[in-house]
């Protein structure tokens, strides 16, 4: 399995620092976890019914005309491959490595694209995948720029796949208005803006007859009846959605100012992380989990993904490793 994020037990073993004790920053997951709500007995009794009003609420919030309920995004990334025969798919990269081996793992050519080589490669894709905004860079496509690339691969009956993980602070860029094309299909996550990636609940934005393929492939029930009320009610706080959106922006404006304070002003970003390039990289992760600070490191690039600190004791804590980090190199 590839590595990701949030492997905190992994980190408890290695630097003997007690779980409670760290400060887990390597996530893009919002540190601000809605409130859950009372789950009815029923509801794990009985199986999942799909008329609940799970999907309604979910094409509300994404302005959606279909939607598919999933066992978080990354069931759909696994599943989408199967719906194709083979063929070449490029992914824009770097990005979310799921991507890459999802299609790679079962038999399709994948070639890793850089942005400006897009225009280079496209006419000869099947596929191509994009994560907007990008993770780790931060980077963001203009919706009339991906349109466009849809428009060529679906000429040819190619798909464009937008990973939209991270697009809940900037709706106004989502490509989910878009998803009756044929060949558009939207990957949505629910647990990183909501701060709750353990229910495992996600969404696919596309037509409904790919839609009616994909659910075929997944199988029936695949999220659950407590997962079902638990989304229904975060996707309906509109008053919740704005305070969140203020919070985490605030906290990525006031990340960026610390890092760059200390010497490491971030190369990228978006409202629920940070992302830096330095040739420190690995000595300044080393440096923080001996303090029992989690980073997320990237070692092909030299880079870290910074992600947002919780409480003000949680920012001093950064600051003083950062501060103590710059004093003791020569």
């Amino acid at each position: 399995m590839l590595e990701h994020g949030g492997r905190l037990r992994g980190a408890v073993l290695k630097y003997g620092i007690d779980e409670a004790d760290w400060l887990d920053l390597s996530s893009g997951i919002s540190p601000w976890s809605w409130p859950i709500p009372a789950i009815p007995d029923a509801a794990w009794a009985r199986l999942p019914e799909t008329d609940d009003g799970l999907e309604a609420a979910a094409r509300r919030y994404y302005g959606a005309t279909d939607v598919l309920p999933v066992a978080g995004s990354q069931a759909a990334i696994q599943a989408l491959p199967s719906l194709r025969q083979a063929g070449k798919v490029g992914v824009l990269s770097p990005c979310y490595a799921e991507h890459a081996e999802a299609w790679r793992s079962t038999g399709f050519l994948v070639r890793e694209v850089l942005e400006h080589e897009v225009e280079r490669f496209i006419d000869q894709l099947d596929v191509l995948v994009v994560v907007n905004p990008n993770n780790p860079t931060g980077l963001s496509l203009a919706p009339e720029r991906l349109l466009e690339w849809h428009t060529r691969l679906a000429q040819r009956g190619g798909w464009l796949v937008v990973d939209e993980a991270f697009m809940d602070n900037t709706p106004e860029l989502s490509l989910a208005a878009y998803t009756q094309r044929a060949g558009l299909i939207v990957l949505r996550s629910f647990g990183k803006f909501f701060g709750l990636a353990g229910v495992r609940l996600g969404f696919v934005l596309a037509e409904p007859r790919f839609l009616k393929v994909m659910a075929r492939q997944i199988g029936p029930w695949s999220v659950s009846g407590p997962t079902r009320i638990l989304g229904q009610a975060c996707l309906n706080d509109v008053a919740g959605h704005q305070r969140q959106r203020q919070r985490t922006e605030q906290a990525s404006q006031r990340l960026v100012d610390v890092l760059t304070r200390h010497g490491f002003a971030p190369k990228g970003g978006c409202a629920l992380f940070q992302w830096l390039i330095t040739p420190l990289a690995e000595e300044l992760h080393a440096f923080c989990a001996q303090r029992g600070i989690l980073l997320r490191i990237f070692t092909h690039n030299s880079s870290l993904r910074f992600g947002l600190p919780r409480e003000e004791a949680d920012w001093q804590r950064l600051e003083q490793a950062l501060s103590e980090f710059s004093r003791e190199r020569p």
